[in-house]
């Protein structure tokens, strides 16, 4: 395969002259999804990845964390941009505090959407595998009314726009874009020891309250490894939370951003 068919699919919302931020979606997600925040936020240059193993990026592996890394690295060389604000939800959110470690110059600062890090190893066993399991529909309203399900409290529009944007018809069965592969392995990697942030990174972290992926203990070393850098702000809100409070998210993200 091509140097070129290895790039990231890309994203792109806001104002192209505006404070680039690099958006990192979750496990089984796609950039597209940022399209309501990034409209809530329109004077930021808005950089949403499918992630290696999702929606038109390449599926092949690998699919560990530092692939993810390097493949954020890559796509920020490609668009050269020396340093920028990365936003990162659930799976995202832990891929952004290793990117941030791996290379701080690169990261000027760090918001948290209920990141999911350090999660409990047999929770992630779990969940891997019941992703193994087929999840496939026998027609569009068959897979629109399991996400609304499983979406309780997004709006119904919202619901509609990932139908659109992350819904594929392969064969006679229809299928989200992302490979069931790529999504088990990163169960297994946000079983792994969670770090904190480097020291001096301004981070903005929210933890959803209604979820329970963040863990005090790390909050806790993260106070002590960042100080006054860290900001934390808890949203009354499912894990999706920034498709259920959008406004209130982006609130937050302005005043950190962009002051």
């Amino acid at each position: 395969m091509s140097e070129k068919a290895r790039r990231l699919h890309v994203h792109t919302f806001g104002s192209p002259a505006g404070i680039p931020v690099l958006a990192l979606h979750g496990v089984t997600g796609h950039g597209a999804r940022w399209q309501p925040l990034a409209d809530a936020l329109p004077e930021l240059r808005w950089i949403g990845v499918d992630l290696r193993g999702h929606g038109r990026s390449p599926w092949s592996p690998p699919w560990g964390i530092e692939q993810h890394v390097a493949d954020a690295l890559a796509l920020l060389d490609r668009l050269k941009i020396e340093d920028v604000a990365v936003v990162g939800h659930s799976y995202g959110g832990a891929i952004a505090v290793h990117l941030a470690r791996a290379a701080p110059d690169r990261v000027e600062r760090l918001v948290l959407l209920d990141p999911a890090i350090g999660l409990d190893p047999d929770d992630m066993l779990e969940t891997a595998e019941e992703t193994r399991a087929d999840e496939s529909y026998p027609d569009i309203d068959s897979a629109r009314a399991d996400k609304a399900q499983r979406w309780e409290g997004i709006a119904a529009d919202l619901v509609e726009a990932e139908v659109a944007a992350h819904l594929a018809h392969l064969g006679d069965r229809w299928e989200w874009r992302y490979c069931r592969s790529a999504a088990v392995a990163a169960w297994s990697e946000m079983a792994r020891p969670a770090p904190t942030p480097p020291a001096g990174t301004p981070t903005l972290l929210m933890p959803a309250l209604q979820a329970d992926f963040v863990e005090q203990a790390w909050v806790d070393r993260c106070r002590a490894e960042l100080g006054d850098a860290l900001t934390v702000t808890e949203v009354d809100a499912g894990h999706m939370l920034f498709l259920e409070r959008t406004t209130e998210v982006a609130k937050h993200i302005r005043e950190f951003v962009v002051g």
